[in-house]
């Protein structure tokens, strides 16, 4: 199957859908639904279908896509990290959100770190994108501590919010 990975104190593996009960949780919590969108996942069933018709293609097509990111500690899954093809973004997109209670405590820094090496040295991407809302200041803050440089607001396919645009050079 697909590689995991590891730091220091996360496990970072593929989602499958045994991810779907935490899954569910996390695409419901109010910070997701406000900064990143309401995916109306509403059931075990709704993130089975999300997690086949998302997730899983992108991993068949290209060997990466979303990491459920679990603590070492205790195997508690705390939240999500991956790199995404969005539509209406230029290059590959990093992203990561984190149940409530997780966040705060650098996992957030450490597993997007973790995946922006393994994008440059192990998927040999050339250009990383990020894409945050303007009010979503942690976000801004922790994608300039990976290095990427804000360069314009832009809009994505049918949404109508206006998005900053981060991007990393990785040659």
């Amino acid at each position: 199957m697909y590689q995991t990975f590891e730091t220091e104190r996360l496990l970072l593996k593929p989602t499958t859908e045994e991810d779907a009960s935490f899954l569910l949780e996390l695409l419901n919590t109010p910070k997701w639904i406000q900064n990143i969108g309401d995916r109306n996942i509403r059931s075990i069933e709704d993130a089975k279908n999300y997690i086949a018709d998302r997730i899983t293609p992108q991993f068949e097509k290209s060997g990466y896509s979303n990491y459920t990111v679990m603590r070492k500690s205790d195997s508690s899954k705390i939240g999500c990290c991956g790199i995404y093809d969005r539509e209406g973004v230029e290059g590959l997109d990093i992203g990561f959100a984190f149940l409530p209670q997780y966040e705060k405590k650098g996992y957030a820094y450490e597993s997007s770190n973790k995946i922006k090496q393994i994008a440059i040295d192990l998927f040999k991407i050339k250009k990383m994108s990020a894409v945050t809302l303007p009010q979503n200041i942690p976000s801004q803050k922790l994608l300039e501590k990976l290095g990427f440089i804000f360069i314009k607001i832009i809009n994505i396919p049918n949404d109508p919010e206006d998005l900053m645009l981060y991007e990393l050079e990785t040659l």
